[in-house]
Formats: structure tokens, sequence, C-alpha cells
């Protein structure tokens, strides 16, 4: 979910880059402080990363994961899949908390699981991580400032990066990937099958397995981040110069993945994140 937080007047942002021996599973950390308002949801929108969320003060309130058939509930620290709809989140208490784009290869190293076994769904970080999700959060929490909680953060992570004794996922299925994300979701499937060498069915099962979605779904998702990373910045592009910057279309087709994806459209996301 591309930002399950909603940054609003009087909040607190702060981004950071992981470590460079953890960029591979981890792409970026941001700090958030958000106050109090009236009760309502929020959209938790694809992308080409897993949400973990580690809150300080305060839970994330998820009323309705992507997969409709997963459960919703309250989480300190939670992990959400990959996934081609949105969830629901629900807003009004304060929070304060840390968010980390996780890559699919961080969830197999840092989670000790493939991405796919969390696809569409949110599971809880004590499921996945036990006892170590709990203290994690105890000490982020004690922390005074950003800088010292995302320093513990790059020591906490390469810990379990060290200690991570797991299978390495299939070389074709991380070149795949690779060449998605390089391409920023726009190269054709049928190339990606014959650049890997897999027939187009073989590359959808192992990626699949893999990842928990498809080759055409990841790319798809990746694209719309791109998209939506572009709209959130500081020289915010007009819809037909983002769509165009992105490889839709036109604008109607991005208007028709923010119908699909978000459950809004782009500029209901938007006045979601007054503060970018």
């Amino acid at each position: 979910m591309t930002d399950p937080t909603r940054p609003t007047g009087g909040s607190e942002l702060v981004w950071a880059r992981p470590a460079p021996a953890l960029r591979p599973l981890v792409d970026l950390y941001s700090g958030y402080r958000m106050p109090a308002t009236a009760p309502g949801t929020h959209m938790g929108v694809p992308s080409g990363h897993l949400t973990f969320v580690l809150c300080l003060d305060g839970v994330v309130d998820v009323l309705r994961t992507p997969d409709p058939d997963r459960s919703s509930g309250s989480h300190r620290s939670m992990v959400g899949g990959l996934h081609d709809r949105p969830a629901v989140i629900g807003t009004g208490p304060a929070q304060t908390g840390l968010q980390l784009r996780l890559t699919w290869l961080g969830a197999r190293v840092l989670l000790g699981t493939p991405a796919s076994a969390l696809a569409g769904d949110v599971v809880g970080l004590g499921d996945l991580l036990g006892r170590r999700a709990a203290i994690l959060v105890e000490r982020l929490a004690e922390a005074p400032t950003w800088t010292n909680r995302f320093a513990l953060l790059d020591a906490a992570l390469t810990r379990l990066a060290a200690d991570a004794r797991r299978p390495d996922p299939h070389p074709e299925v991380a070149r795949a990937w690779d060449r998605l994300a390089g391409t920023g979701g726009t190269l054709r499937i049928e190339e990606l099958a014959r650049e890997i060498g897999w027939s187009r069915r073989h590359l959808a099962v192992r990626f699949r397995d893999e990842v928990g979605l498809s080759p055409k779904s990841a790319a798809r998702v990746i694209r719309f981040e791109r998209a939506c990373d572009l709209l959130r910045g500081p020289r915010r592009p007009a819809l037909a110069d983002t769509a165009a910057r992105c490889g839709y279309a036109d604008q109607a087709h991005l208007a028709r993945d923010f119908r699909e994806l978000a459950g809004l459209t782009a500029t209901e996301w938007l006045a979601e994140r007054p503060d970018g």
C-alpha cells in the first residue's frame, strides 16, 4: 500500500534512504506524525512495494484488506503485501510511526517468507518476527529523533538480513522483476518472456509463486506507483504530463487506473494528501 498514512495540516513527514547494503531489500524509510482528525477512511493504494509500518503510538486500523477473503484488524506493527486493489484504512486518532517501502526480495530475506504469502493481505509483524517485532517498536519509541530511529532501523534490519538462511529466489524471476522495475512497468510481457527465455505462461506461474502478482499486474502497479510519486513530488506535473511520462496511453488511461487501483479519482487521491 502506498502511503497508508494521511498527512494533513500540522502533520510531520520525514524521509530517509536505508543504508546502501539494505537498499535491495528496503527502498525508503519515512517517519510520520499525524494529529487527531475527525473519523474517516483512507485508501491504501497499490504499489510496487510491500508496506511495512511500525506505530510508535496509535495503530493502523485496517477496515478492509485488498483481498476480501483476508481478515481486517488493527495493528501496531504490520506488513501489507503487494496487491492490485485498494485497502481501506480507518483514520481519526493521532498516530506516530515509521513506514518502510519493502521490496519483494526484502520480504523473503527479512521476514522469512516469499512476497506471495502476503499478497492482498495485511499481517501483524509479530506473526512473522515474533517478540523481535515488539522489541523493535519499543526501542524506536524511546529514540529521541528521527535520525536516531532511522539508524536503529538500519541496525535492526542489517541483523535480520545477516541471520537469514533462506533459499534464493529463482534468478529468472528476479531478472523479470528488475526489468519491469527498470522500465517503469512499461515493458510488454511478451517481450519480457522472450528475454527471460520462458513461455509467457511459465513466467506467469513462476513469477506469481514468488511475488504474488502476475507479471502484467506487477507492471501495472509499478507504473502506477511511479505516477503517484510524481504527483506527490515538490514539482507536481499536470495529469496529462504525468500520464505521458509514466507510459500511459493518455490521461484517460491514468484516470482509469486511479479508479480501479485506488478506488478514487486522481483529484480525490491528491485531496487526501494536501501536504504532498
